[in-house]
């Protein structure tokens, strides 16, 4: 197995449409809708195939907007219109989710268009380790972006400046919003965004719908945690970072897939399955997957390097067990 080296989904727009073909037609039908899933309450499933947007949610106030993710700046530009049609309110904070360019690199569109971009304090931290060269070091993810996307050529790189540490809450009597921060999931600075009058539940990648499973700014246990503290809101709507909208089920599912992924692959370290020979396991791993409802969806591109990173974690949790 070659030692895993992460790629982060921002880059190549090639890969996005390699993921897009191998998509079941019913997870790519509503790409670049808008529905009110509530009143005041709007989700926009992102066109990830050709552009790799992101999923939009935004929330109609008394006398402002929020936006949840900020998207790449042309995700932002094409749902600006969209928000502007379903009401008449400013836009006034957008909510990244994560650091992710695909979730945080339209900040400066939502600013051109009134708003203050909001996050956890974590995302300021992932940024100084990724954005490096937008802190004073080597070039970083930014400015392969500059090279791979012309929106964000563009563009101008704005961090979130309203910051929390473990939960903020906009709440003006009508309408109610609580952005969380549940632990180390896709990112070390997850938030999700919670509805608790409706029981919606905004996830970013947290929680995705589809094989969008990047691991490799976070960790595969400490994800499996921080989904047990989300579900225990008690969603009856769960609006992915990618894919479309869904039941409760699908943290569930998500929760389950990291569950059962790495007890196949610690089973097999603990039989001697070497961790370089790992990958020649991977299609007897789909396998039993695909045997358990609702996993099937997560099996993809990344696959193999989930695997090899799920390896070196259970290395360093039981160095002696997984060798």
């Amino acid at each position: 197995m070659v030692k895993y080296e992460p790629m982060h989904p921002l880059r190549g727009t090639f890969y996005w449409l390699s993921v897009l073909i191998a998509l079941p037609p019913l997870l790519i039908a509503e790409v670049n809708k808008t529905e009110e899933i509530a009143d005041g309450v709007y989700f926009h499933e992102g066109d990830l195939g050709r552009r790799g947007h992101s999923n939009n949610g935004w929330i109609e106030f008394k006398h402002y907007v929020v936006v949840i993710d900020g998207n790449f700046p042309s995700g932002a530009k094409y749902v600006l219109p969209k928000i502007k049609a379903a009401s008449e309110q400013p836009i006034r904070f957008v909510f990244d989710t994560h650091h992710h360019g695909d979730h945080a690199y339209g900040n400066y569109e939502w600013y051109v268009a009134g708003a203050t971009a909001i996050a956890h304090v974590n995302v300021i931290e992932e940024m100084k380790r990724y954005e490096t060269g937008q802190y004073g070091n080597a070039p970083g993810r930014w400015e392969q972006a500059v090279i791979d996307r012309p929106d964000v050529a563009a563009s101008e790189f704005l961090p979130p400046s309203i910051l929390f540490e473990d939960k903020l809450i906009l709440d003006d009597g009508t309408q109610r919003v609580e952005f969380h921060h549940f632990g180390t999931s896709h990112t070390h600075g997850d938030g999700f965004a919670w509805l608790p009058k409706q029981k919606i539940l905004f996830t970013g990648d947290a929680c995705v719908n589809g094989p969008y499973n990047y691991v490799g700014d976070g960790n595969t246990r400490e994800w499996i945690e921080t989904l047990e503290k989300a579900k225990a809101l008690g969603a009856r709507l769960i609006c992915p970072g990618h894919g479309p909208v869904a039941g409760p089920e699908l943290l569930d599912h998500q929760q389950n897939y990291f569950i059962q992924l790495r007890s196949e692959v610690k089973k097999l370290l603990t039989k001697g399955v070497a961790a370089a020979d790992m990958g020649s396991h991977s299609p007897v791993i789909k396998a039993q997957l695909r045997r358990i409802e609702g996993l099937n969806k997560y099996i993809g591109t990344w696959f193999d390097g989930q695997l090899s990173k799920i390896v070196e974690e259970l290395q360093a949790e039981e160095p002696a067990a997984a060798k």
